[in-house]
């Protein structure tokens, strides 16, 4: 009997322990309840208690798991999914890396030859200085000097002929894009390293300017060559690009004869273009090569008429090597080896086609950087403002950038002329009465009452002026060069209607903008965004009737450490609906250096300088921003080009055109006195750069204020007699404190004078951060604009 108890206790002892061992062991699941846990987890990675619960009671296959035991499941997949992932992502960042070395060690290679090519003739100039015979050392050097290849010699229409010298580019590229063919330097301000698009050289010492780039590109070599022979979507500068013939070559590869245009940089040059054969190829190691060079002096090419507006430049042997990587990705050599016939132009101008570096950044750098944001915009690693795909907001930057550029060039094919223009004028004015503002999917909303597009332009030569500092400020501070009337007649254009024209409805600018940001390149060189410029009605009847307009706007080159770019602020009308399919008319500003890029010294102070008009008021003594900088005596030059765009009706043409021209003459006068601020030859470095409180600029803000003031109070904000130069003077000191506040959905403080200043306990750098919701509560905003509203109604009923 005591041993049947003891049995019976041991059984249920043990049975308790299974039991409790079973809550805990590891359960296997069946090939069912796997999938059934799985389509859960698609739709739910973390279920709640209750889903669990819910789970069990749904799915027969899992009623006999427990609850714990399916939390248990969820939390090892949810690690494995998250192993997984890490592990995909160390395996792509081991794969850039391997290939990024192996770039890096044929970069090495390179390097080294050119070291000892460069010791050989070294120690070969030594020798011949050393020769006392003068005839040899002549006769030795004649044979150093080699003469290339004319390929005009050859027939260029026999397809042997062109093979040949397909075959000779192709070879005579290969030596440039991995050999010591060209002379390379690295890029200045652009040093090779973990987050860098790739490796950039330029030319030294050799005919004509080239550019060199290799990188990692996450797409395959047939992706990589399609997009870069469609070098209009990727170069901002070229106009058009056609295909005369295309054959077949015996390799199979294949020739064509290309002829393309490109756009002039600024009113004050011709454009150029280009008769280029371009031979595509797959070398023996799987790699896809596309090269190109010019067919000069074979008779071919595109009629004189079509090319009568253009400068024929020379393409050196150029293009692109593409190379597979294991496991997906190419790693890509670009070269660029141009010859712009520097000639043609003026003296002043010719280090913008004398120079590499604007090769480099306008074409090389510009094609790696372009295929690199495809690649992510592929991989879904960018986004996008205003819900837009990219492929749309990157058409939009591409035709604010070809209409820019057709407003500036104006060529008499695509329906431009010059009006009355007797040589003397600096303010060109061209029309071209063919140009449609029809949206691009339905031409029937084209604005019939609309004439042409009549576009105002002119350059001017700069010093001293950094253009990157001047763009961002045009860019941030548009009420100091801009009528807002002017903006608000080319958005007019934009709709049709009995109120088309502005002149019917007279506005007042608020003199607040707002940028919302849509999108940027990867290495934010360019942005693309909507600027919303604040507007109302002064009739009375339409008091509260918000006449905002909104520009779509591209701005890039505002970086100052970058060499050879230029700076652009483009923008155009748009509607506030926002359509990707919008009418562009665009106008701007574009700053090209012409020398060297300023010292470090120049470009420290550059940077410290505050454009603030009031920081001239504040009071106590002047700090030298400039101490210890090494004396500004080197004088960079660089070229302004402004045009601007407006529809004109056919009936108010010559009304149009005398506008236009006085309002560019303005924004110039504008430009002007901005640039002699900021240029920092025109300081005292004891006084640092401040702009007089008796400028116009000063006086614009000031008169500004008080005019708001007089609007919205019905009061003068100062006397008749302190409305003189020292104006803003007396707003800075007036015993009241004054604060400026946009009271639209973003309220941004605009200006503040010492009272206002001391009342806020901050200072004219800090005000900007400072908002409503710092000052007011909840209620006190609401009585802010319920009174606010009360005393608009008063002051329109007066």
């Amino acid at each position: 009997m005591a041993m049947a108890v003891a049995q019976h206790m041991e059984s249920s002892s043990g049975s308790s322990i299974n039991k409790h061992l079973d809550a805990g062991k590891y359960v296997r699941y069946t090939a069912e309840q796997v999938e059934a846990l799985e389509r859960v987890y698609a739709e739910c990675p973390k279920p709640s208690s209750l889903r669990r619960q819910q789970l069990i009671r749904e799915c027969p296959i899992l009623s006999n798991i427990e609850s714990k035991q399916i939390k248990v499941w969820f939390q090892n997949r949810r690690c494995r999914e998250k192993q997984r992932k890490e592990s995909s992502r160390l395996q792509t960042v081991n794969r850039k890396l391997t290939a990024m070395n192996k770039l890096l060690m044929e970069e090495n290679d390179r390097l080294q030859k050119q070291v000892s090519q460069l010791v050989c003739e070294n120690g070969y100039m030594r020798q011949q200085l050393h020769t006392v015979n003068p005839s040899a050392t002549d006769a030795s050097c004649d044979s150093v000097v080699t003469t290339p290849q004319q390929h005009s010699l050859r027939d260029a229409n026999n397809p042997a002929g062109l093979l040949s010298i397909a075959e000779d580019t192709l070879a005579e590229f290969l030596s440039k894009a991995t050999g010591t063919a060209v002379d390379w330097v690295q890029m200045p301000g652009m040093k090779p390293g973990p987050d860098s698009v790739g490796i950039f050289a330029i030319s030294r010492s050799c005919s004509g300017v080239a550019a060199r780039a290799c990188g990692l590109v996450s797409l395959e070599p047939t992706k990589i060559a399609e997009i870069l022979k469609d070098r209009p979507s990727w170069f901002r500068d070229c106009r058009n690009l056609e295909v005369f013939t295309m054959f077949p070559a015996g390799n199979g590869g294949t020739i064509e004869l290309v002829y393309t245009q490109t756009f002039a940089p600024t009113t004050l040059a011709p454009a150029r273009d280009f008769w280029t054969l371009r031979y595509t190829a797959t070398l023996e190691n799987g790699s896809l090569v596309v090269c190109e060079r010019s067919l000069s002096g074979s008779g071919a090419g595109p009629s004189a008429a079509a090319a009568a507006q253009f400068v024929r430049a020379e393409v050196l042997p150029s293009g692109y090597l593409i190379r597979p990587c294991e496991g997906g990705g190419s790693i890509i050599h670009i070269v660029d080896h141009l010859n712009l016939e520097a000639w043609s132009v003026g003296e002043v101008l010719r280090p913008l086609y004398e120079s590499s570096k604007v090769i480099a950044q306008k074409m090389t750098i510009a094609a790696l950087r372009y295929i690199r944001q495809i690649a992510q915009e592929t991989s879904g690693e960018v986004v996008y403002g205003l819900g837009r795909q990219p492929t749309v907001l990157r058409t939009f930057s591409q035709r604010l950038s070809r209409g820019f550029n057709d407003a500036i060039n104006g060529f008499n094919d695509d329906g431009w002329s010059i009006m009355n223009c007797d040589g003397t004028e600096d303010v060109i004015i061209a029309i071209n009465s063919s140009k449609s503002l029809s949206s691009t999917s339905n031409p029937a909303n084209a604005l019939s009452f609309l004439g042409g597009v009549l576009c105002a332009k002119a350059s001017m030569l700069l010093q001293n002026v950094p253009p990157a500092v001047l763009v961002r400020f045009l860019r941030e501070h548009r009420s100091e060069w801009a009528d807002f009337n002017v903006d608000a007649y080319s958005a007019a254009s934009l709709k049709a209607g009995t109120y088309a024209y502005p002149g019917m409805k007279p506005t007042r600018f608020t003199g607040s903008q707002i940028i919302m940001p849509l999108g940027h390149t990867i290495e934010h060189e360019e942005l693309l965004e909507v600027v919303r410029l604040e507007g109302h009605s002064l009739a009375q009847e339409d008091t509260f009737l918000s006449r905002d307009i909104h520009l779509l706007q591209i701005c890039n080159g505002i970086d100052e450490n970058a060499v050879g770019t230029c700076s652009e602020l483009v923008f155009a009308p748009i509607d506030e609906m926002f359509p990707d399919d919008a009418p562009l008319l665009p106008s701007g500003f574009r700053v090209i250096p012409l020398d060297s890029k300023p010292s470090d010294a120049q470009g420290s102070l550059i940077r410290n300088r505050t454009l603030d008009l009031t920081s001239s008021l504040e009071v106590g003594p002047a700090t030298n921003h400039a101490a210890g900088d090494a004396p500004l005596g080197q004088n960079t030059l660089s070229v302004l080009t402004i045009a601007f765009q407006f529809p004109f009706d056919c009936n108010l043409q010559d009304n149009v055109a005398t506008m236009a021209r006085q309002y560019v003459h303005s924004v110039i006068s504008s430009v002007q006195r901005v640039a002699m601020a900021i240029s920092p030859s025109g300081l005292s470095p004891a006084v640092g750069p401040k702009l007089s409180p008796g400028s116009l600029e000063a006086l614009t803000l000031a008169h500004w204020i008080c005019q708001s003031y007089s609007y919205h109070l019905g009061a003068e904000l100062l006397r008749s007699e302190s409305l003189g130069d020292s104006v803003l003077k007396n707003l800075w000191q007036h015993q009241d404190a004054i604060l400026c506040c946009s009271l639209k959905s973003l309220p941004v403080f605009i200006f503040a004078n010492q009272a206002g200043l001391d009342m806020l306990e901050t200072t004219l750098v800090a005000l900007q951060d400072i908002t409503l919701d710092k000052i007011f509560d909840e209620s006190g905003r609401k009585a802010l604009c319920s009174d606010f509203a009360k005393l608009m109604q008063e002051v329109s009923h007066k």
